[in-house]
């Protein structure tokens, strides 16, 4: 499994389709869809200033890339329980009439030798036209959901968002950019980005990008055969530190102080909320909050410390998450041993965000404060 980079200059991810121009209806309503390696996840939003208001929205475990590891394919299991879900998506978005939208699937999808097979029998099915993007155009919507999260400070950007079947970084240089505009810099982005080429017009600029395949799920399937606990975790982090090899965005020093990590992932928002101790999950409270290298790496090590039956009976990570949580956390310890911070900005928001920026950005329906 070796992680993607574009094959050259040009590999840009294929923007939204503008309609820019043509005036949006007050109530419109748009949709965005994510089937990943393990949810399936909608949020249906209407326009509200320069943000949107979410309308209504869903979300199931599925489990798609159960077993894709070991078989390349997947299951019948893992594809009725996805068939299953999506035919609720489809209800959803016929009772709010919705137009507009955008429906897209992963890295399951786009590794699996029956992937586009299951894309024919979601829509014969469903109803629903899935189409399965590219690892740069995942990376691409994974930092416009985190626009709104930039802090004018930050000079240098490294997005993470660690998924099920893949983990996408996304280094971006923000010195060119007056501090009031690099949030709508960011925002700017859905028009598509190229890696080390000129910035956008505000003064954006990519540096590097890397998907590696490997999330989540794929490097829990990896060492499953491991017994001894902490020293799965240590294999799984070293692992991934490996993949890291050919991403390296700056020759020069940084300054920490102007250097700003987000983090997109259930790994960081639960991570979050064990640092600040919830026993109850607080969205308002774990997203935009900013924690420090040495802060997570003492939430991890309590959770190495609890063990699998501890982490089973924590609420915050719950039984279905708790093999889960460590090979996240073994990702996020390897990013922050490479690139330490003070300030690591937890998201709790992710591709289907970034889906609807896409999708209001390019139609102009943003009505954003005058600076």
């Amino acid at each position: 499994m070796t992680p993607q980079r574009p094959r050259s200059a040009g590999a840009v991810p294929k923007a939204v389709e503008s309609t820019a121009g043509h005036k949006a209806q007050a109530q419109t309503l748009y949709a965005a869809l994510d089937l990943g390696t393990n949810s399936c996840r909608m949020l249906i939003a209407q326009p509200d200033g320069a943000q949107f208001k979410v309308v209504d929205s869903f979300s199931k475990s599925v489990q798609l890339g159960l077993g894709l590891e070991e078989t390349g394919r997947l299951s019948r299991a893992s594809m009725n329980r996805t068939l299953q879900a999506l035919r609720i998506c489809s209800q959803k978005l016929k009772q709010y009439q919705v137009k507009k939208m955008r429906l897209v699937a992963t890295e399951a999808c786009r590794r699996a030798d029956n992937g586009a097979s299951l894309m024919r029998q979601i829509r014969k099915e469903t109803g629903l036209k899935l189409e399965v993007i590219r690892a740069e155009e995942e990376a691409q919507l994974a930092v416009l959901s985190c626009a709104p999260l930039v802090s004018n400070d930050t000079d240098q950007l490294l997005v993470v968002d660690i998924g099920g079947g893949s983990t996408e970084l996304v280094w971006i240089d923000l010195v060119d950019v007056v501090p009031k505009q690099r949030s709508r810099a960011i925002m700017h982005m859905h028009k598509g980005f190229r890696s080390g080429e000129r910035p956008n017009k505000y003064g954006a600029k990519v540096v590097d990008w890397i998907s590696v395949p490997l999330g989540v799920a794929t490097l829990r399937d990896l060492f499953n055969d491991v017994d001894d606990d902490a020293g799965r975790f240590a294999l799984m982090s070293l692992m991934f530190e490996e993949k890291l090899e050919k991403f390296i965005p700056y020759e020069r020093a940084y300054n920490m102080s102007h250097f700003q990590i987000i983090g997109t992932s259930g790994t960081v928002t639960t991570v979050a909320a064990s640092h600040l101790g919830l026993r109850r999950y607080d969205r308002n409270k774990v997203d935009g909050l900013s924690m420090s290298s040495i802060e997570i790496d003492k939430v991890i090590h309590e959770y190495i410390k609890m063990g699998p039956v501890g982490r089973k009976n924590d609420p915050r990570i719950g039984k279905d998450r708790q093999d889960l949580i460590m090979s996240g956390a073994a990702i996020l310890q390897a990013l922050l041993r490479s690139w330490p911070t003070h300030r690591l900005s937890v998201a709790d928001r992710g591709l289907r965000e970034g889906l609807l920026y896409a999708q209001m950005s390019a139609d102009g329906v943003f009505r954003e404060k005058k600076s």
